[in-house]
């Protein structure tokens, strides 16, 4: 290697491109990760059961009146929000109010495409990754995760019986009854050494998708779980290679086998200037930039506009070029990546939910629905809804549910 070389090889990493200037500087837990809010799940702990469809009469989706009905409840309560409802790919309606970005922070508007940081609907992301990858290998999700993990990781107790399945259900135990929002490696791996001693209970943590995208980097193959680094300029340097790598061979692994097969370019785990501010509500000062994720990556860090989610999660369920449609109903049926699956008059609703704040009342907020009759919603806010705020999740699904009229 030249003296102005940049790109690296190390022994027991595979098919990644290795930049040493941005391994020198990775940080493993960022200052601005720590403090953070992030989404709870539903009902801050409580999962939604399974229930049938219902048999009954035809019914329809009052369209229409579905998108007044939200925009009468947004339009006063957020700083600013884009929804886009999709049938069969197409969309039949889309609303777009007020500021991504206030003028005091340069004035930019809601539109379909501008990106945000959809928080942890990022995980709705990193589950069909997971899923994807677990088919392609043959592997059951059932499947203990152990040998999967890096093996220089202490691994306590229970750990060789937390399954794929546990991780993308939020059934793993990890970190049981504490409220943490934490994700980073050094976090994840101090969990893996505490062991669970509630597995198979529900308990919403980031860390069980940050885990996934170092179990899809070694599945993958992009690292080894052998894999061990020494090296001159790094203390510490197996972590901080560990995760930089798997970072990069997930993100990786997203676009390639996530983004580029539904159509969308650009998405990013850092903050491009374009992309939307989080604020108070009401307004007080300047919006709020949350910053480069790529250390939570897995259970949050995405950027994305509504229209790329819409693409993803239209590819995804109906076109095959994912994965197979059979499988992706399964992963749904599953609750892999998903807060809530409930009946409605038209069939099951799945949606997941993302929030990202921080101690000042600052806000970002994402909904993903995977609605009955082959639509998708997205709707994303730059701040909380209201003060006192409601629950984003709330407000659009009773909307959505009383909207839903008979013949």
């Amino acid at each position: 290697m030249t003296q102005h070389a940049t790109v690296m090889a190390l022994a027991g990493v595979h098919n990644l491109t290795i930049d040493e200037e941005a391994l020198r500087a990775h940080i493993l837990r960022p200052r601005h990760v720590k403090g953070v809010i992030s989404s709870r799940g539903p009902q801050e702990g409580t999962p939604q059961l399974r229930v049938p469809i219902p048999e009954g009469p035809s019914y329809h989706l009052d369209v229409d009146g579905f998108g007044k009905a939200l925009h009468i409840a947004f339009k006063d309560s957020v700083v600013g929000y884009v929804m886009r409802l999709r049938q069969n790919g197409t969309t039949i309606y889309t609303l777009e109010w007020n500021w991504a970005k206030t003028p005091t922070d340069g004035g930019e508007g809601w539109t379909p495409d501008v990106r945000m940081h959809i928080a942890s609907c990022s995980k709705l992301i990193t589950a069909i990754a997971m899923t994807k990858l677990l088919n392609e290998k043959k592997i059951p999700y059932d499947t203990p995760i152990i040998k999967y993990l890096p093996t220089y990781w202490a691994k306590g107790q229970n750990v060789n019986k937390i399954t794929f399945r546990h991780l993308m259900t939020q059934t793993s135990g990890f970190d049981f009854n504490v409220k943490s929002s934490a994700s980073d490696y050094p976090f994840m791996r101090s969990q893996v050494a505490a062991g669970v001693t509630y597995l198979g209970q529900y308990w919403y943590q980031n860390m069980n998708f940050g885990l996934c995208r170092i179990l899809i980097s070694t599945i993958n193959g992009n690292i080894s779980p052998n894999a061990s680094f020494k090296l001159p300029f790094l203390t510490s340097a197996n972590d901080l290679v560990w995760d930089y790598v798997t970072i990069q061979a997930y993100a990786q692994y997203v676009r390639a086998h996530v983004f580029k097969p539904a159509g969308v370019s650009g998405p990013t785990l850092g903050h491009p200037t374009p992309d939307a501010l989080a604020y108070t509500f009401p307004v007080q000062g300047n919006g709020w930039n949350s910053g480069d994720l790529a250390s939570m990556s897995g259970g949050a860090g995405w950027h994305l506009s509504v229209d790329d989610l819409l693409d993803v999660m239209g590819a995804f369920r109906r076109k095959g070029t994912i994965m197979t449609v059979k499988q992706a109903q399964t992963m749904l049926d599953d609750g892999f990546g998903i807060d809530v699956r409930t009946s409605t008059p038209l069939g099951t609703l799945y949606n997941k939910n993302g929030a990202w704040g921080d101690a000042g009342g600052h806000v970002e907020q994402s909904l993903a629905y995977f609605l009955p009759q082959n639509m998708e919603l997205v709707v994303l806010a730059n701040s909380p809804v209201g003060s006192p705020g409601q629950f984003f999740r709330d407000v659009v699904t009773k909307t959505y549910l009383a909207k839903i009229k008979s013949p």
